[in-house]
């Protein structure tokens, strides 16, 4: 029987860290979905995302958090999705995940402490570690969980991303809105 990999996560993140997250960027398949993509037999593509996570977005957005999704399959749900809530940072189909998101923070004037990437898979793990705070949902691959500082108690589609904008507002409200 092979070994397992190693999933020990990174230290948590303490309050101040999170209170100076400026982009908060997320893979999507796994994250804000549970990973199922539904093809029908004509080739519509359809997925579910979590009315929960969707609202605490907004709730991010509103607080001045930019938010991004970077995705590494191009699908016409996430865009339709993403238009609905307003993400303004949409990237679909790169395969390295870590040049986007440190692309993006650059563009944004953002450093690596001011960024929280919430990832399920290997292709996010690179940006999981370069980033200042790395979350990852309960049924990430072991190469995600080893990268982050937080695994959600929600799975990826049912509330994952809402607990960590819950913990991104706190934070900021007792910080009196960030640094």
């Amino acid at each position: 029987m092979p070994s397992q990999p190693r999933t020990r996560r990174r230290p948590a993140p303490t309050a101040g860290r999170w209170a100076r997250v400026r982009l908060f960027a997320m893979d999507v398949d796994g994250v804000l979905t549970d990973g199922t993509v539904h093809i029908s037999s004509e080739g519509s593509e359809a997925k579910a995302f979590s009315i929960l996570d969707g609202h605490g977005l907004r709730q991010l957005a509103r607080e001045g958090v930019a938010v991004a999704w970077i995705s590494g399959r191009a699908s016409g749900a996430t865009t339709s999705r993403a238009r609905e809530l307003g993400i303004p940072h949409v990237i679909q189909g790169p395969v390295d995940k870590l040049a986007s998101l440190r692309e993006l923070a650059g563009r944004l004037g953002l450093g690596a402490k001011e960024c929280a990437y919430m990832g399920d898979d290997e292709i996010d793990a690179g940006a999981m570690r370069w980033a200042g705070i790395a979350v990852a949902p309960p049924g990430a691959m072991p190469v995600a969980l080893a990268a982050a500082h937080l695994v959600t108690r929600r799975p990826g589609g049912h509330g994952a991303v809402r607990e960590v904008c819950e913990l991104l507002l706190a934070a900021r409200a007792k910080d009196g809105g960030g640094l």
